[in-house]
């Protein structure tokens, strides 16, 4: 599919490109759950932002999926060039556990969310925040995607741990491993590091 004459515009010119490629794939967007959520992290990424790889992390085929399901006839811009991650075997273990954990608490009310567990999941091996890494342009981007997808799994979150350090504490509890040993977060020294402010960088 070759690109949008109107988005690849919009990816070379000055200014706020996120911006410009955000309102034009929403023009095309059918109003589908998750169509914001996916426009802020495409429009992020064809200006050069987020880290994840192309197609989102998802697979050729699922990707075009999602773009013919989510903005039908829009195509997108020609991406910056991403190197595949080279990602520590380890991780790629967790990488699989991410998507495990994420899927069984999908909301299962639109197939999208079985994108957007691999998306996310994808987003957490990099090594900046969260939202960060998959594109969006706040931490409450990131909060609204996991209370619409992941419902059951973001209520558990009522302390407001950071979303990464959240998912990776889930999958410890699930193995029962309990790496802090502070009786409880309030105490613990390493605070700052689970709860602080993730909100320093959010885009315009």
């Amino acid at each position: 599919m070759s690109p949008d004459p109107r988005l690849e515009a919009s990816a070379s010119s000055d200014g706020h490109a996120h911006r410009q490629i955000y309102s034009l794939l929403m023009s095309a967007s059918r109003g589908l759950p998750n169509d914001d959520t996916f426009a802020r992290m495409l429009a992020t990424q064809a200006d050069g932002g987020g880290a994840l790889p192309e197609g989102l992390g998802l697979t050729p085929s699922a990707f075009a999926a999602l773009l013919a399901r989510h903005f039908p006839g829009m195509s997108c811009p020609d991406l910056p060039p991403r190197l595949q991650p080279q990602w520590d075997p380890r991780l790629v273990e967790e990488h699989g556990e991410l998507v495990v954990l994420l899927d069984e608490h999908r909301a299962g009310q639109d197939p999208s969310e079985n994108w957007m567990s691999v998306i996310v999941a994808t987003g957490c091996m990099a090594s900046n925040h969260l939202w960060e890494d998959l594109g969006l342009w706040s931490r409450r981007d990131l909060s609204e995607l996991m209370s619409r997808n992941f419902p059951a799994l973001a209520a558990r979150n009522d302390r407001d741990m950071k979303w990464k350090k959240f998912l990776y504490k889930q999958l410890c509890e699930r193995e029962g491993v309990y790496l802090c040993r502070a009786p409880s977060c309030a105490v613990c020294r390493d605070y700052p590091l689970c709860f602080g402010s993730e909100e320093s960088s959010s885009k315009p």
